[in-house]
């Protein structure tokens, strides 16, 4: 019996060492592609607004901004700010493509 519980629990542990974490669905692209094809923000995966007009060009699809796409350069939003004389971690596997 010790041992059946044993072996279920490194089987739990394994399989929690191999999981990975879950991440934010299209932010690493600042533009989206959007209609029938492509419904809500299921297409982010354009650098510029004109990559993105190309290949929806002679469909049924627009180009949107990405709302969740936050750049490189841009400072976290006021509420993410760190107190003076502190920095913010870096997220888990941002800048990372």
């Amino acid at each position: 019996m010790r041992r059946a519980i044993l072996a279920v629990l490194t089987a739990i542990g394994l399989a929690a060492i191999g999981a990975a974490p879950a991440e934010a669905v299209g932010t690493r692209y600042p533009f989206c592609l959007q209609g029938d094809e492509y419904p809500a923000l299921s297409y982010c995966t354009f650098t510029s607004y004109e990559q993105c007009q190309a290949t929806a060009s002679g469909r049924f699809l627009t180009c949107i901004a990405n709302p969740y796409y936050i750049g490189e350069s841009e400072p976290p939003p006021a509420a993410y700010r760190p107190l003076p004389g502190r920095a913010l971690p870096p997220a888990p596997g941002y800048g990372r493509y």
